[in-house]
């Protein structure tokens, strides 16, 4: 074949050749740009979906941190009008059928409600989901019991106003700056901070799911869409679970809660109103409900220290509810209801 022949069938091959490749090409470009916009698109949803039920979740959390502190600051009403019963026995726990509420103590009850209606102060500038935090952890009842004594060795109960406000505050900080503790500004601090909220309510949940940046290359980058959505699903997952939880356990702790308001009111009108002070002078009616008043302070006192979160050691999974506990608290609560032939709980 002669020479320009065969050039000119080469350049027409190669020019083919350059066609096809530039078409590939385009189709390759297009796949990735259609594969990082799916990727794109799913992150954004997923996002959206664990900030929603974060929300939800924080929410529903705080109002249960909150009717948890709001009982225990009840009780400083109680403390005042069953110490002035006079010749009262000692009262014993109720223990039954798996059922057991503690015996009545005057002065853990002092320190609690002094303690929560510092930190019931508090909430109005604490960072959102600070009162959901106490819950979540058990740490209600348990972090207004640390509060117990002022840094110069008086008990915080027996205090009143600024005073009581303050020594909590300083308690919160680790204790007085004289003491090498952070002080009031330190308690103050503390009780605002986020970790106390948010960080105890999803604890071991390390993932940082809004800052997850997709990569630039395609496959690559949905990928990591997948590896995140899976941890997204199992985060709202949690979530979801301790929605469920924390909307039974404030179920159960209103239905109880309003018993005792009941009880409290009826204990009040006959030790103050009519000033019937001597314990001899009851009647059998009058001692059995000032005995059932006793029994649902240390119920309701038992509930607030239930956490309905386990916190996880491990750093790549999340925390889990604890349902056991949960719910067999509010199993106990309602047996002891039927046993004492009040209302059943509702879960």
């Amino acid at each position: 074949m002669p020479l320009p022949f065969i050039l000119g069938a080469a350049a027409a091959i190669a020019g083919v050749t350059g066609v096809g490749n530039a078409i590939h090409g385009g189709v390759k470009m297009k796949r990735a740009n259609d594969t990082m916009k799916l990727a794109n698109e799913r992150h954004k949803n997923n996002i959206a979906k664990f900030e929603k039920e974060n929300k939800i979740t924080t929410e529903k959390m705080d109002d249960l941190g909150k009717t948890e502190l709001e009982i225990l600051d009840s009780f400083k009403k109680f403390s005042d009008i069953f110490e002035r019963i006079q010749n009262k026995p000692e009262f014993k726990p109720y223990n039954k059928e798996n059922v057991e509420i503690p015996v009545y103590n005057g002065e853990k009850l002092k320190q609690v409600a002094v303690g929560a209606g510092v930190l019931l102060g508090g909430l109005g500038g604490a960072a959102v989901g600070t009162a959901g935090g106490f819950a979540a952890a058990g740490a209600t009842t348990a972090a207004v019991m640390t509060l117990g004594t002022a840094s110069t060795g008086t008990a915080i109960a027996s205090l009143s106003g600024a005073a009581a406000v303050n020594a909590t505050l300083a308690a919160l900080g680790g204790g007085s700056l004289a003491a090498g503790g952070g002080g009031m500004a330190l308690g103050t601090a503390i009780l605002g901070a986020a970790t106390l909220g948010a960080g105890l309510l999803v604890g071991g949940i390390i993932f940082n799911l809004t800052g997850n940046k997709l990569s630039d290359k395609a496959e690559e980058a949905f990928v990591q869409m997948q590896k995140a959505e899976i941890e997204i699903d199992k985060i709202c997952n949690f979530f979801e679970k301790l929605n469920i939880a924390a909307d039974s356990y404030k179920s159960a702790l209103n239905r109880v809660n309003r018993i005792y308001k009941r009880y409290i009111e009826k204990l009040g009108d006959l030790v103050i109103l009519s000033k019937k002070t001597d314990w001899n002078d009851f009647s059998s009616v009058e001692k059995e409900m000032t005995e059932n008043t006793v029994l649902l302070v240390g119920l309701l006192y038992d509930m607030c220290k239930v956490n309905l979160v386990c916190k996880t050691e491990s750093k790549t999974e999340t925390n889990v509810v604890n349902e056991k506990e949960v719910y067999g608290m509010i199993d106990n609560a309602n047996g002891f209801l039927e046993e004492k032939g009040l209302a059943p709980l509702c879960i």
